[in-house]
């Protein structure tokens, strides 16, 4: 489907963000990582992004683009991670990488990073592309990824997230632990305020914030 101007300019499932803005985000966020990943290549071990005030400009102001200029952000940048990405094999070691505050992969788990980024912010975009349509595979990738950032992120209540795929984590606060079922790509939905709680068991009274 394709998107007008106008409806780059309109808003997105992000408050305060256009989907221009989440366009541009998603194309920093791959230069970010393949700046990254040619650095752990030589050695050295920056963090993602060195300046976030920096980010932010850039994004605000790559968000008074036009669609044409936004596509060709999108793809060009995509390209040039896909080929970073080529390195990681030759990484025989494990590298750590802090991708934020208290957030730390290895440096071989970048794509399924960048994999989830891409999928919750295709969702932000507000184009028809929701959380069911994410195949198995990658929801199950997903749902793996929410439940990690949200093992330690303050104000998050003690749950025990178990799919119907099979995973079993507990994450959220001390104490009793509130056990949550259902498909992979419906509790990746619902941990990251993507989604509602329909198809879902163990939710009631429990409100979670936007996973950004």
């Amino acid at each position: 489907m394709g998107i007008s101007d106008e409806q780059w300019q309109s808003a997105s499932r992000l408050p305060g963000w256009t989907r221009a803005h989440v366009a541009t985000h998603l194309a920093r966020n791959a230069d970010a990582m393949t700046t990254l990943v040619e650095a752990l290549a030589r050695g050295e071990r920056p963090p993602l992004y060195p300046s976030i005030s920096d980010r932010d400009r850039e994004i605000e102001r790559g968000s008074e683009r036009d669609g044409l200029a936004l596509q060709i952000d999108l793809d060009t940048s995509a390209g040039r991670l896909h080929e970073a990405f080529d390195r990681l094999v030759s990484f025989t070691d494990p590298v750590p990488v802090e991708l934020a505050a208290g957030v730390v992969v290895d440096a071989t788990q970048l794509p399924a990073v960048r994999l989830a980024e891409v999928l919750l912010h295709h969702v932000d975009l507000d184009v028809g592309y929701e959380i069911r349509d994410i195949p198995d595979q990658a929801a199950r990738w997903l749902l793996e990824w929410v439940c990690f950032r949200l093992q330690h992120r303050p104000g998050t209540p003690a749950m025990r997230v178990v799919s119907a795929s099979g995973l079993s984590e507990r994450i959220g606060g001390s104490g009793f632990a509130t056990t949550i079922r259902g498909e992979d790509a419906a509790l990746a939905g619902w941990l990251s305020g993507r989604g509602s709680a329909d198809g879902l068991s163990g939710t009631d009274s429990i409100a979670l914030p936007l996973l950004g």
